[in-house]
């Protein structure tokens, strides 16, 4: 019998079929539009889950958690209304996290703006708050101007130094747009990512914690601020009979179907959060005597020192289970790593692919790595390299950067793992059982 693909993180639907409840009714009522029923249910149920003040300190203060959210087309679209909103435009600079898909950054330059792209920390694989201010402080000495927003990213759900990149925007009066696309329920000091920031981005394409096949949604601080990202959201249309438009909006309202399958999935949400944790434990223990493989986990020790064992200052989703492999594994078929040109795009990407000139790039993962990627793929488990950093992306390359050798180094050893609802125990075993099957020595 052959044994199923296992793939990297596949939406599950709910037992109860409430997705398709939902959807049942939208066609019922001939609510098939941008807009509608569902929409503004699942708006209220994601404004009930970010606003979870329960896992908070006592000793830990926070802001009002009255957030209000508008549901998009895509966590795109969501980064994009966020700079929107914060005034950015043409010959403005945006600091914004290298280690992280294009999505982050690709945004700021729809608005004319230019990204300036900043490395990360060692621990988190997430923005490096000194870095950071230091990239300020020489934005500022060489244009005169300081950044006009800064956008950090939950890297594989794992949560940003947000209270120090927080102390820092403060401190030069910066808006900052938190996107937790990956990040969904991930939470710092027992508050969740996209509450912090001015704005916060949230994605639901079909690979996320949660899905609604494709969507999006943005996490705003008061219902001001939600009511003009509604209408930028929807065309900016104003309060007339007829369309008049006063400013230039856009289609990006979430459609009434995607938001039926949002609303069943944000009733197992809980239960999806608690399998990747599991799958990353697992992990964690599995491949703890394997030489040379590291599991990367969140961070034991406080950021401001102490032990954190069993503590949750770090309280990841675990959206996607990484490790990185030291140079010196030897893995089998290693020689026969890139010799030949990727007909396609690994990861399931969609779309047209341009076919490469090259097997090779300037930075790319070890070969070791692509070795292992390749034996995973002809066992039937779907692995990909981490992220490619931004600031070494062709499209980019003039881009102004701040670096450290962080994310690089990391995108040479790194691999994401399988880690979705879908993947059982008895996955998580064949694939550690495969890795090691093509370990040498």
């Amino acid at each position: 019998m052959e044994r199923k693909r296992i793939y990297l993180c596949l939406a599950h639907m709910s037992e109860a079929g409430l997705e398709q409840k939902y959807i049942k009714e939208a066609f019922d009522t001939n609510w098939v539009v941008p807009l509608g029923p569902n929409v503004n249910g699942f708006e209220k149920d994601l404004e009930t889950f970010v606003s979870d003040v329960r896992g908070l300190k006592d000793d830990v203060r926070c802001e009002s958690l009255n957030k209000r959210v508008v549901a998009l087309s895509s966590g795109t679209a969501a980064v994009h209304l966020a700079l929107i909103a914060c005034g950015v435009g043409p010959g403005d600079e945006v600091l914004v996290q290298s280690f992280t898909f294009c999505a982050s950054s690709h945004p700021i330059t729809y608005l004319g703006a230019a990204p300036v792209f900043v490395d990360s920390e060692k621990d988190t694989w997430n923005m490096d708050p000194e870095l950071l201010e230091e990239a300020i402080k020489d934005r500022i000495a060489k244009t005169g101007r300081k950044p006009a927003a800064i956008i950090p990213v939950a890297l594989y759900g794992m949560p940003y130094r947000i209270d120090r990149i927080m102390e820092i925007a403060n401190k030069y009066e910066i808006p900052v747009i938190e996107d937790a696309a990956e990040g969904f329920g991930s939470k710092y000091n027992g508050q969740m990512l996209g509450t912090f920031g001015k704005y916060g981005v949230l994605s639901f394409n079909g690979n996320k914690m949660i899905t609604t096949s494709g969507g999006g949604a943005l996490i705003t601080p008061d219902e001001e601020s939600w009511r003009e990202i509604m209408m930028y959201a929807t065309q900016y249309r104003e309060s007339y009979p007829y369309y008049q438009h006063e400013k230039i909006g856009y289609n990006y309202r979430m459609s009434n179907i995607c938001a039926g399958i949002g609303r069943g999935q944000m009733t197992i949400v809980d239960d999806h959060i608690a399998h990747h944790k599991h799958v990353q434990k697992m992990y964690e223990e599995l491949l703890a005597d394997v030489p040379g493989i590291t599991v990367h986990s969140q961070p034991k020790v406080s950021p401001k020192g102490g032990d954190l064992e069993g503590a949750s200052v770090y309280d990841s989703n675990y959206w996607l289970c990484t490790v990185t492999i030291d140079e010196n594994v030897k893995v089998k078929g290693q020689e026969n790593a890139y010799k030949t040109i990727v007909q396609g795009a690994v990861g399931g990407a969609a779309g047209v692919i341009h076919a490469a000139s090259t097997a090779v790039t300037d930075c790319q993962p070890n070969d070791n790595v692509e070795a292992l990627r390749v034996a995973l793929d002809a066992a039937g488990i779907e692995a990909r390299p981490v992220w490619k950093p931004m600031h070494k992306q062709p499209v980019y390359q003039d881009a102004p950067a701040y670096v450290n050798g962080v994310s690089e180094a990391i995108f040479k050893v790194g691999m994401c793992l399988p880690a979705g609802p879908y993947v059982s125990d008895e996955d998580v075993k064949y694939i550690v059982d495969t890795i090691k099957e093509n370990i040498i020595g």
